[in-house]
């Protein structure tokens, strides 16, 4: 029977306004959890860096407030409040209540812009709670209330002023939300972000909870951005390589710093947004500062070589130990896809590429023995890199990458698709024989790991490939190893044989170590291991609560007293005995699939990094992992007074 008649025009949906935004959230701001409900405070922001982009703001204040508010406010020209023609409402509540409505599709009055969608602030009208807008402009102030999108006053004139400028004060639907209030890291990583990429423009940070602010201004610009990531760290030269452009059709703006360390660090923006994804700017970055560097070197006669080691300088072997950061402005850039991650452009690959050529090309000719020491540099990465090719041949003839040969000490599960299975790297042959009794031998898998495994951020590939633990992992995963685009064994999560993968250590000072040390190899060569969200921290117990026959078990400090305080309301006269565990070998089989592998009754965290904090996040691995203890002492006291479980 067919249902035709039942499906008519009465059945088509039409939403009107801002219900689109209300009805489907994620569409707009990604998530409806923590990170969406911070892309909220980017969103306004992006209009006021806008206005800074435009020549007409120079102060960005955001204040995160008591009540549960935020307010973000320039000192731009303040959004139009005169009657838009079409709408017959004043521009302010256009501007707050459609979408794609704005100044961002005028090129006159925005040139280059980041928020090109023209959603912006209205998304974040359509999903507060309350938003209040201030105007000032043309000699007075100007304000309107809106609450879920809606207007709830009329645009009022409420009195004279002497500067420009918008503030924008809201307070997010928390019937929307799964998250609820604004976390001060979160916000701060983007902000200063926005900072290094606008020269002299200051972003002051208000914390009304900490009664706290923070300014951020950076007169540098991207060569400050430059040693912030670095670190001063290692250095093979002091002076910042930079190439800006500004009086041409893509403005281009690069700065770049080797040092001795084996890891890059290279960030592409495009209108102030981090594209994450890279695209044609970064290709043509790439392109030219590996055909510079080259040049350079054969032109002088710089790569020496014997019959044994004939090798060529790659792209690879240019980047490795670099720090650098390209920011390009594109009038009209074409973004694959909604989250703005890519840049797809095609003119614009080959117009960064020459630009960059160029301004390096002039850098090494006017600095030969800073040129000679990165072409050594080069040299010493290439012969790593072969060392390395051998190191890899050894581990896929091991592995898996075209055999079925897994590592002898892996406990393999019996499911085999990924998505069911999971697999525990668990410190020490001890604890991991413990875990292999105590598994679910359908869908979970056990590696054991001897000993603290090599540290990623100061060891080069070949190093890495050559250690048992990192080589048992690689085969283990199957996923291959490293982020080299043209090398078709890097890394690729389709070939993940496990969806989940569990760091399991003891609650002690080493088990953190440890922990630390996969944490680093994971980040440093298979990051998108933790973009994706496949990797995990299992939390084994810290106590175990033994009051006649009952038996808890406490996963913190806080939580043993609160057991504590209800078995003695429950049963005074018993004595409670309390055990510290501080290794997973303490317990029996059972007790470790009841409290840490058990997926009815465990906690796992998983670990993310949220594109925003990536800057932050190279910059503690650097702090904890690398080579200057100043940086990690400094690290440790900043933060001791939050340090908890200390074993002393």
């Amino acid at each position: 029977m067919s249902n035709n008649s039942t499906y008519s025009a009465d059945k088509i949906s039409v939403l009107k306004g801002l219900e689109a935004v209300r009805k489907r959230p994620a569409m707009y701001i990604g998530d409806i959890g923590k990170r969406g409900y911070h892309h909220l405070v980017s969103e306004v922001v992006d209009n006021s860096i806008d206005e800074a982009l435009a020549g007409y703001c120079t102060k960005i204040i955001v204040t995160i407030k008591s009540d549960g508010f935020i307010s973000i406010e320039d000192n731009g020209r303040g959004i139009p409040i005169d009657i838009h023609k079409e709408e017959k409402k004043p521009a302010l509540e256009v501007v707050m209540t459609v979408l794609h409505a704005g100044g961002k599709f005028d090129k006159n009055t925005y040139k280059v812009s980041g928020g090109l969608h023209g959603v912006g602030v209205s998304v974040v009208n359509a999903l507060s709670e309350s938003l209040i807008a201030e105007v000032h402009r043309d000699g007075f102030c100007y304000k309107q209330t809106y609450s879920l999108g809606q207007p709830t006053s009329a645009l009022e004139k409420i009195g004279t002023s002497n500067k420009t400028g918008t503030i924008i004060t809201f307070m997010p639907d928390h019937s929307v939300f799964t998250h609820k209030g604004f976390e001060e890291d979160v916000i701060k990583g983007r902000l200063k972000e926005l900072a290094y990429l606008n020269k002299d423009l200051s972003i002051t940070l208000n914390n009304e909870y900490e009664d706290s602010s923070i300014e951020y201004c950076f007169p540098g610009g991207l060569s400050d951005f430059v040693k912030y990531l670095d670190g001063n760290e290692d250095l093979i030269h002091d002076e910042i390589i930079v190439v800006n452009k500004e009086d041409i059709e893509v403005p281009v703006d690069l700065a770049l710093r080797y040092s001795s360390n084996y890891n890059s660090n290279i960030f592409s923006f495009v209108n102030n947004i981090n594209t994450i994804e890279g695209g044609t700017h970064l290709s043509g970055f790439r392109s030219a500062l590996t055909r510079a560097l080259n040049n350079y070197a054969n032109k002088n006669d710089l790569i020496k070589t014997t019959k044994s080691e004939n090798f060529s300088l790659s792209g690879d072997d240019f980047r490795e130990g670099l720090t650098a950061i390209l920011s390009v402005k594109v009038q009209e850039p074409q973004f694959e896809g909604q989250t703005k991650t890519k840049l797809g452009n095609g003119e614009v690959k080959g117009l960064v590429d020459n630009i960059i050529y160029d301004g390096i090309q002039a850098f090494l000719e006017q600095n030969p023995a800073v040129a000679k020491k990165i072409i050594d540099k080069a040299a010493e990465a290439a012969r790593a890199r072969l060392a390395a090719k051998k190191a890899r041949e050894l581990v896929r003839k091991k592995s898996g990458l075209g055999s079925s040969t897994l590592p002898g000490k892996l406990a393999d599960c019996s499911n085999k698709d990924p998505m069911q299975c999971e697999i525990f790297l668990v410190e020490g042959d001890s604890a991991g024989g413990t875990a292999k009794q105590g598994r679910d031998r359908r869908t979970q898998a056990i590696l054991p790991l001897r000993g603290k495994v090599i540290n990623s951020e100061k060891a080069r590939e070949d190093k890495l490939l050559a250690n048992n633990e990192i080589q048992s992992m690689i085969t283990a995963l199957g996923s291959g190893f490293g982020e080299n685009e043209d090398d078709p064994n890097s890394f690729d999560s389709e070939k993940l044989r496990y969806h989940k993968v569990v760091i399991m250590t003891d609650a002690d000072v080493d088990g953190s170590h440890i922990r630390t040390l996969l944490l680093t190899f994971f980040w440093r060569k298979m990051k998108k291991l933790v973009q994706e969200g496949y990797l995990y921290m299992a939390m084994p117990p810290l106590y175990k609560l033994k009051q006649g026959k009952k038996e808890r078990y406490a996963y913190t400090d806080a939580e043993r007293d609160i057991m504590i305080q209800r078995l003695e309301s429950e049963n005074s006269s018993t004595k409670i005995d309390i055990q510290r565990y501080k290794g997973l070998g303490e317990m029996n089989a059972e007790q470790l699939w009841e409290t840490t592998m058990n997926p009815e009754t465990r906690t796992l965290i998983q670990v993310t990094v949220d594109h925003i904090m990536e800057e932050e996040t190279n910059v503690r691995f650097r702090e904890l992992m690398g080579t200057e203890v100043e940086h990690r002492r400094t690290f440790i006291t900043d933060r001791a007074k939050f340090a908890t479980n200390i074993d002393i």
